[in-house]
């Protein structure tokens, strides 16, 4: 299974009244992760947006194990869990430096397109970056 990992350092602005991380910035985070993992394998979602597309998220899953802290370096692990026709599952892994899993997530995106957010066939857009997808996941 391919993993991608992007370091990220914890600003300030991330954080909330407790001194840990906001909820909600996890959700960021997992973002960049995915924007990772497809820039590693050679794609990218400009690529996608150039050719009229977008992935919007269908569904976010975040549970939440270990407190980040502002100062701390977090790392985002992300791989894709499964690629179905018109379904992409992304899993995420955020982690404390030391290993200790901060969050465990998954995400949902589709592609549809730009003009009139009709779903479209991923294979039928980008087959290279499709089938790349279903060598990698998760679950075949």
């Amino acid at each position: 299974m391919f993993v991608s990992e992007k370091e990220i350092e914890i600003r300030y602005a991330e954080t909330d009244q407790m001194g840990v991380v906001y909820h909600a910035n996890y959700v960021i985070w997992m973002e960049l992760g995915r924007t990772q993992l497809i820039h590693d394998l050679g794609f990218s979602v400009t690529q996608l947006e150039e050719a009229g597309y977008v992935s919007p998220v269908m569904n976010v899953n975040i549970s939440y194990k270990a407190a980040l802290r502002y100062g701390e370096k977090a790392i985002i692990r992300t791989w894709i869990v499964s690629q179905e026709r018109l379904r992409t599952v992304y899993g995420y892994e955020i982690v404390h430096s030391d290993g200790t899993i901060a969050a465990t997530a998954t995400s949902e995106h589709i592609v549809v397109k730009k003009e009139n957010f009709r779903p479209v066939a991923f294979e039928r857009i980008n087959p290279v970056w499709f089938n790349k997808y279903k060598e990698i996941a998760e679950i075949k």
